[in-house]
């Protein structure tokens, strides 16, 4: 079964690095930075794509600036409809 696809957006200047969003990343997606923000503190950085959406990271973290997107699937759309059905029938959809 495919995974999800997602990403995410964090807010560099807000983030302490307390590294919470590390250890609640199930796909290893997030890592510490090597230089620090205009507040001094190390950061988290994404480090690759594998992110599955799953939102664990903006959950754990105190100060709020994980923003997490999923990819969706296109909706459903109904493309026929059958009622009134007295007997067997055979229905036959062209795309």
């Amino acid at each position: 079964m495919a995974k999800a696809k997602g990403d995410i957006l964090i807010n560099i200047e807000k983030c302490k690095g307390c590294e919470i969003c590390m250890d609640a990343c199930p796909e290893d997606v997030i890592a510490m930075s090597k230089v620090v923000n205009k507040k001094g503190y190390l950061y988290a950085v994404k480090i690759t794509d594998s992110c599955t959406g799953c939102t664990n990271c903006a959950l754990v973290c105190p100060d709020a600036v994980i923003t997490v997107f999923r990819e969706t699937k296109q909706k459903k759309e109904q493309i026929a409809t059958i009622t009134n059905v007295t007997g067997n029938i055979t229905v036959t959809v062209d795309k």
